[in-house]
């Protein structure tokens, strides 16, 4: 991976972490940051109002390293907006998302930007994760997650060549498209993208609290390549204070994947294969929906 810190100017990288309220998880999260086998680095921390010691854990680094580490505060207004504020204070070529209670193995950016700068037809690039399981996430809770998350591209039977496989708009014509995990790509810690990305496609969607990660990754695939790395490079935190297990107690959980469907059907109809399609329109569209109800109507008072 030489090649990768000595070519290109050792572009900079931002990594980006998003924080409310994170002191149990922060300094873990943190040492995994100035870890990093990539020299050219700067961290970017947008905070919510965190109410604990967060931020004081974080400034804390800043005699630890020499990595520019800075601090924005920033008014709450969900999670997407402090996501976009993370990017948007960024100096950096490239955005690497590391979320408070994640982790980054050391070798995790070099090897992400290595596969990135190398292959112009890329976007974005993503990888496998390991888990770390708190007490406080019940062990029943933890099996069955592990089991129905834990390899989201496991059902897509994706060929992983050197180490690499490739996702891209045909994953929308997939019968697994639409079956658990609804994520195929990963959380935020888990990708690497180009910060122009965003002149592209536009920011995370400030509208949604579930599925905004993978909505963001999706339009990516509409143009554009994926790949995904089949070396676990990143740690992912499973306990009851994450931000999924939160919205499960909140309306937000089911309406996000109400609206995601619409999204879907908005957007990417046309990518979708036929029998995807035909519901999409039955559920969407009133008139097929109503035609359908005529035709189900007449075969009902057929004689058989």
């Amino acid at each position: 991976m030489q090649d990768i810190i000595d070519s290109n100017n050792c572009l900079l990288v931002s990594i980006c972490i998003p924080t409310y309220n994170g002191a149990p998880f922060i300094a873990e999260a943190m040492d995994s940051a100035i870890a990093q086998t990539y020299p050219n680095l700067e961290i970017v921390v947008s905070d919510d109002a965190s109410k604990d010691e967060t931020l004081k854990i974080i400034e804390s680094y800043k005699s630890r390293t020499t990595i520019p580490i800075n601090i924005y505060h920033h008014k709450p207004s969900g999670i997407g907006a402090n996501w976009n504020n993370c990017i948007k204070r960024a100096k950096g070529i490239y955005i690497k998302f590391l979320f408070q209670d994640d982790v980054l193995l050391s070798h995790c950016i070099e090897k992400m930007l290595a596969v990135l700068v190398n292959d112009k037809t890329l976007a974005l690039v993503a990888s496998k994760r390991e888990f770390i399981v708190e007490d406080s996430f019940l062990s029943d809770d933890s099996e069955k997650w592990v089991k129905l998350y834990g390899d989201l591209q496991l059902t897509l039977n994706l060929s992983f060549d050197d180490g690499i496989g490739y996702l891209d708009k045909t994953l929308f014509k997939s019968p697994e498209f639409f079956k658990s995990p609804l994520n195929k790509i990963g959380e935020p810690t888990t990708v690497l993208f180009k910060k122009s990305l965003v002149d592209d496609i536009g920011y995370f969607r400030e509208d949604l609290n579930q599925v905004l990660d993978y909505e963001f990754c999706y339009r990516v695939l509409k143009n554009d390549k994926t790949a995904i790395l089949e070396d676990k490079l990143v740690k992912f935190r499973l306990h009851n204070l994450q931000t999924t297990v939160k919205n499960k107690e909140r309306d937000v959980y089911s309406t996000d994947y109400i609206v995601y469907e619409r999204i879907i059907f908005d957007n990417y109809f046309w990518y979708l294969n036929t029998i995807t399609k035909k519901i999409f329109l039955r559920k969407f569209n009133p008139w097929v929906n109503n035609f359908y109800n005529t035709i189900d109507s007449i075969r009902k008072v057929m004689p058989k």
